[in-house]
């Protein structure tokens, strides 16, 4: 069952369009909300406890979106974890100290089964029960993440879906999926976000963190500090 977070003092911007964005507490998907607030819209924002080994993103994400200053912020819950199959959901041991060139050659071990189709179908429950047609999310198929749900094709396909097995797709309302960081590379999603004041001190990105600490060595944490190096900085969550 979801929970809900109460709306922050003025967090409320009556008046404008709603849309449903997938906040996990990582990079990505922090870029994302800022730039769904950036775009006018009233940000509702959903997390997804999916039964990770890790919970440091579910903190991060509750951080990112007090920052952000969101109208709305839901936890809610799916039972991945029941079957496994992931270095994110199972006793598998996550790839540690890999040259950048070979994370794209294959789909990683820290792939979830079905993940972005579970959230994304959560969201678009969240999105019809309050009236909101546009949904936000941080899949990119750029920077070596190797996972077929990250795809522009994958994307398209679910925005159809969601326009055939809804009540209000079938009255006429059109969802619209917007994967604005699909094409990007890190550093053109850190740029992105540092011009929206986005601050990913609070993020959490990490596969394989010891309590809330990055380690540093995993896929997630070396393509984010090449990304900030080529900026001339250090990673934030890093030094945390």
């Amino acid at each position: 069952m979801a929970r809900i977070v109460p709306l922050r003092p003025g967090g409320y911007l009556g008046g404008m369009p709603k849309a449903v964005v997938l906040l996990s507490g990582g990079l990505d998907s922090a870029t994302v909300a800022a730039i769904a607030r950036d775009r006018g819209y009233e940000v509702h924002a959903l997390t997804v406890a999916y039964g990770q080994r890790h919970a440091a993103e579910l903190g991060a994400a509750r951080r990112v979106g007090e920052a952000l200053g969101i109208a709305e912020h839901r936890f809610a819950s799916a039972s991945l974890g029941d079957f496994g199959g992931s270095a994110l959901t199972a006793s598998i041991e996550v790839p540690k100290d890999r040259d950048l060139g070979e994370m794209g050659e294959a789909i990683p071990a820290t792939y979830v089964p079905a993940r972005n189709t579970v959230l994304l179908s959560l969201a678009l429950a969240y999105a019809e029960a309050i009236g909101a047609t546009d949904l936000f999310v941080g899949v990119n198929a750029v920077d070596y993440s190797g996972y077929p749900d990250c795809r522009p094709q994958f994307v398209e396909a679910f925005e159809t879906l969601a326009n055939l097995a809804t009540k209000a797709g079938v009255e006429g309302a059109r969802f619209k999926v917007h994967a604005p960081l699909i094409l990007m590379s890190k550093r053109e999603i850190i740029e992105t976000g540092l011009a929206l004041r986005v601050d990913y001190g609070l993020t959490h990105s990490c596969y394989d963190p010891v309590g809330d600490r990055a380690c540093g060595r995993c896929d997630a944490c070396l393509i984010r500090r090449r990304a900030f190096e080529e900026l001339g900085m250090n990673d934030p969550a890093l030094a945390r």
